[in-house]
C-alpha cells in the first residue's frame, strides 16, 4: 500500500511538472502583431527619412527593432499583395494577380460572384495559428472576398471588425448618409466605400473617424486575448493613407506648414495611424504583453504618386514594378529577440511572414501547403542573407504588355515594354537611374530566364478588376508571355 501511495504521489508530481512545462511553453509563444498600412510611401515615415510627416511611435519601435531596408511585397496593388501575406504565396500562381472588382453587377464580371475570392483550398496563416492555440483577430480592410465562404471568420479569424471591400470613407456621418440615400433609391449595388462596417458579420454603427475606430478595436482584441490567456495573432489592416484623402481637422492642424493640400491631408492621415499604434503599444505594455510581442510593420505596396505620397529615393510608386511600387517601409520589433537599432539590408519578402510566424508559434503547416517564402527570423537576428543568389519577382499585367521586376542580390531587372529590359545595380543606384544592361548582357539573360521560369507556374486570372481588362485577356492581347521574355539585344 505504501508503495502504491508513493507511486501515486510521483505520478501526480509528474503531471504537475509536465502541466507546468506545458503552460510555460504556451506563455513562451510570442504574440504576433502585423500592422499593414495602405499605399504608404517609402519616405513617409520618420525611420525612412521623412522630414515633414511625424511618426514618433513608429520611429520608436523601428529604432528599438530592426529596419528592413529591402522589404518587399509581391505585387504593387493592394488585393494581390494582401493575399500573399496571408497565404505565403505569390498571387500569380493562385490566379489572384488582379484586385477584386469593386461592387459591380454580376453580368459585367464574366465570373459568378461566388468565385470572387481567394480559393478556399488555400489555408491562411490565421487558421494555422488558430489551430496552434492562438487568439486570431483582424481589424480593418479585408479585400479578399465578400461572399460567405471567403469571410474572415471562416478563414481562421475568430474576430473581425472592419470592412470587406477594397477601401472605405473615413467619416461615418458622410458614408452613412450616402449609404442610406442610395438604399432609399433602390440601388441594387452600393459602392463598397459606403457600406457599413461590420463585426463578425453583423452591421455596426461606427461613430469615430475610421483610423481611430480601428485602433480602438485593436485594443479590444488585445484585451480579449489577455482575458482568454492566449497568445494572439492580430492583423491590424489600416486603410490609411489610401484614398479618399480625408483627415480630422486637429490632425490637419499639425501640418499647417505643408502647402500642398493633398500632401497635408495625407500627412494627417499617417499621423492618425501613428497615434493609433502608440495607443495599441501602450495597452500591450499595461497588459504585460509587449515584451513577448513580435510587431511587423509594413505597407501593402508603394505610395500612390499624385495622391500625397513620397517614395524617395525610389523610382515611381504604386502600380509599378520599379522599386517604388513594391519596396516598402518595413520593420520587425521584438524585445530581447530582434536586434535593436539595426538595419537589415538583405531582402525580406511578405511571403516570408507565413512560414516565419508558423515557426515562431510552433504551428503545424498543412501537408502539401505550397509556400513561396522562407523562415527569416534567425537570419534577421544574425544579420545573414536569407536569399543569396535567389530572386524575388513582381509582375503587373498592363493593357498590352507585362511590367516585370526581378530583384537578385544587388541587381534589379526591369521591363516596362515588350522585349525591352533594363538592369540596375541597386547598391549603387537605388533610384534606378542608370541602366547598365548593355554592360552586363549575361546577367540580363540570366534574370530574364528566371522570370520566364517563374511565369510558367502562373494560373490564369480568376477575375479581373474591370470588363475591359477581361476582354483584352480573352483576345490574347494579354498576357503576351510569348513576347514578354524576348530581349532586343540577345
Amino acid at each position: 500500500m505504501k508503495k502504491m501511495k508513493n507511486t501515486s504521489f510521483l505520478a501526480m508530481l509528474c503531471l504537475c511538472f509536465w502541466g507546468s512545462i506545458s503552460a510555460s511553453a504556451q506563455e513562451r509563444k510570442p504574440n504576433i502583431l502585423m500592422i499593414v498600412c495602405d499605399d504608404l510611401g517609402y519616405n513617409d515615415v520618420g525611420f525612412n527619412g521623412s522630414k515633414d510627416i511625424k511618426t514618433p511611435a513608429l520611429d520608436q519601435l523601428a529604432k528599438a527593432g530592426t529596419i528592413m531596408t529591402s522589404g518587399y511585397v509581391t505585387h504593387p496593388f493592394c488585393g494581390p499583395s494582401r493575399a500573399s501575406m496571408l497565404t505565403g504565396r505569390y498571387p500569380h500562381p493562385m490566379g489572384t494577380q488582379f484586385n477584386l472588382p469593386p461592387n459591380t453587377e454580376e453580368e459585367d464580371l464574366g465570373i459568378p460572384v461566388a468565385e470572387l475570392g481567394i480559393p478556399v483550398e488555400e489555408t491562411y496563416i490565421s487558421k494555422v495559428l488558430k489551430d496552434a492555440g492562438y487568439y486570431t483577430g483582424i481589424v480593418g480592410k479585408w479585400h479578399l472576398g465578400t461572399e460567405p465562404q471567403y469571410h474572415p471568420n471562416v478563414r481562421g479569424f475568430e474576430d473581425f471588425y472592419g470592412f470587406l471591400g477594397g477601401g472605405h470613407n473615413y467619416f461615418p456621418k458622410q458614408y452613412r448618409e450616402a449609404y442610406e440615400r442610395q438604399k432609399k433609391q433602390g440601388k441594387k449595388v452600393i459602392f463598397d466605400y459606403l457600406l457599413p462596417l461590420e463585426h463578425n458579420g453583423k452591421e455596426v454603427q461606427e461613430d469615430e473617424y475610421l483610423t481611430d475606430a480601428l485602433s480602438k478595436q485593436a485594443i479590444r482584441q488585445v484585451n480579449e486575448a489577455k482575458a482568454q490567456d492566449k497568445p494572439f495573432f492580430m492583423y491590424l489592416a489600416y486603410n490609411a493613407p489610401h484614398t479618399p484623402l480625408q483627415a480630422k481637422e486637429e490632425d490637419m492642424a499639425e501640418y499647417s506648414g505643408i502647402k500642398d493640400q493633398k500632401r497635408r491631408t495625407y500627412a494627417a492621415m499617417v499621423h492618425a495611424v501613428d497615434r493609433g499604434v502608440s495607443q495599441v503599444v501602450r495597452q500591450l505594455k499595461e497588459n504585460g504583453q509587449f515584451e513577448n510581442t513580435l510587431i511587423v510593420f509594413l505597407s501593402d505596396n508603394g505610395g500612390k504618386i499624385g495622391r500625397g505620397a513620397n517614395n524617395y529615393p525610389l523610382r515611381e510608386g504604386k502600380g509599378s514594378a520599379c522599386e517604388g511600387g513594391f519596396r516598402v517601409p518595413m520593420f520587425f520589433h521584438w524585445p530581447a529577440h530582434i536586434p535593436a537599432g539595426k538595419r537589415f539590408n538583405y531582402v525580406v519578402s511578405s511571403v516570408d511572414f507565413y512560414p516565419t510566424f508558423a515557426e515562431l508559434a510552433g504551428a503545424k503547416i498543412p501537408s502539401g501547403k505550397v509556400l513561396d517564402g522562407k523562415v527569416v527570423i534567425n537570419d534577421i537576428m544574425k544579420n545573414r542573407n536569407t536569399r543569396k543568389d535567389e530572386a524575388i519577382f513582381a509582375m503587373r499585367h498592363r493593357n498590352t504588355y507585362n511590367e516585370v521586376g526581378v530583384r537578385y542580390n544587388d541587381w534589379k531587372l526591369l521591363s516596362q515594354e515588350l522585349g525591352v529590359w533594363q538592369l540596375y545595380n541597386l547598391k549603387k543606384d537605388i533610384g534606378e537611374q542608370k541602366d547598365v544592361s548593355a554592360k552586363h548582357p549575361e546577367i540580363v539573360k540570366e534574370l530574364v530566364q528566371k522570370a520566364q521560369d517563374w511565369s510558367e507556374s502562373h494560373h490564369a486570372p480568376r477575375w479581373f478588376h474591370d470588363g475591359n481588362t477581361r476582354e483584352l485577356w480573352e483576345k490574347n492581347e494579354m498576357p503576351r508571355f510569348d513576347r514578354t521574355f524576348q530581349c532586343t539585344f540577345f
